[in-house]
């Protein structure tokens, strides 16, 4: 994968690379998701994050038809809902997603929650190893698992999740999922990172300072704190200036004094919804 000079990447457990900052779509509309994308590619961005239940899959395939980005120079992730998981369920959703899309194949699928009341992820993930050995994505993964949960997939499949996407930001670190499943080499991507705006960043002692040590703005500094502990992380915005400003997290580093005390902010605070929940 060709990635613009500014940007990182990580390397999953299939040996691919994932660019580490890129854009989430949650709760985009479809209409206005077409322009925002489109944006997005155009000031640098090749990682995008979308999921049937946002339903603006479509918007995000004409973005990239039109983008004239090579197709292999993009990281699009989709997700399974709640809804479709199941053995026979699966394939289908997926094959609904790549033709919303436009593609033939997506670099990562999710199982978008583990739903445990519904107590089909278990089949939904062996479904998923099938598509994989296909090549409809090139990597699948989970969304919202607790460690209970990974567990069950790793003991009946034969593929360890190339990723588990979480809710994780300053005052919700994730430390016990994280320490569970990276050194399965389950890379952690953070949904809502700045705390979808349910606290005031600036609120959490030590923040602003640092901000103004680095001259950067307060996301800026825990955008880098993201990337810096090796999170892949994308956070939102519809702005092609707020866009610009995010990507501009590439020349500067916080010190080990800053990380320790972002580090030192966590409360175990988390904003939404716990996965123990997620069974629409």
């Amino acid at each position: 994968m060709k990635l613009p000079a500014q940007q990182l990447s990580l390397t999953l457990n299939t040996g691919d690379p994932i660019p580490q900052l890129g854009l989430g779509v949650f709760k985009v509309d479809d209409d206005e998701c077409e322009r925002v994308v489109l944006d997005a590619l155009e000031v640098g961005y090749r990682h995008i994050d979308t999921a049937m239940i946002y339903r603006n899959e479509a918007a995000v395939g004409r973005a990239i038809a039109r983008s004239g980005v090579a197709r292999d120079e993009l990281f699009v992730t989709t997700k399974l809902w709640n809804s479709d998981q199941g053995k026979d369920t699966t394939p289908d959703a997926l094959a609904t997603s790549l033709e919303l899309l436009g593609l033939d194949y997506v670099d990562l699928y999710l199982i978008h929650w583990p739903a445990p009341l519904r107590d089909v992820y278990v089949e939904t993930w062996l479904a998923m190893e099938d598509l994989y050995g296909q090549g409809l994505a090139k990597a699948i993964g989970v969304s919202n698992f607790e460690p209970d949960h990974l567990e069950r997939i790793l003991e009946a499949g034969s593929i360890v999740p190339a990723i588990n996407q979480v809710e994780l930001h300053p005052a919700f670190q994730q430390r016990k999922v994280r320490g569970f499943q990276e050194p399965l080499g389950i890379v952690t991507e953070a949904w809502g990172p700045l705390g979808q705006g349910k606290y005031e960043l600036s609120e959490l002692e030590g923040l602003e300072q640092i901000a103004q040590n680095h001259g950067k703005s307060i996301q800026q500094i825990v955008l880098r704190w993201h990337l810096q502990e090796g999170v892949v992380v994308f956070p939102k915005t519809v702005q092609k200036k707020r866009m610009v400003e995010n990507l501009s997290v590439f020349d500067f580093e916080l010190s080990s004094d800053d990380m320790a005390a972002i580090k030192a902010m966590d409360a175990d605070k988390r904003v939404g919804t716990h996965p123990e929940d997620g069974n629409w």
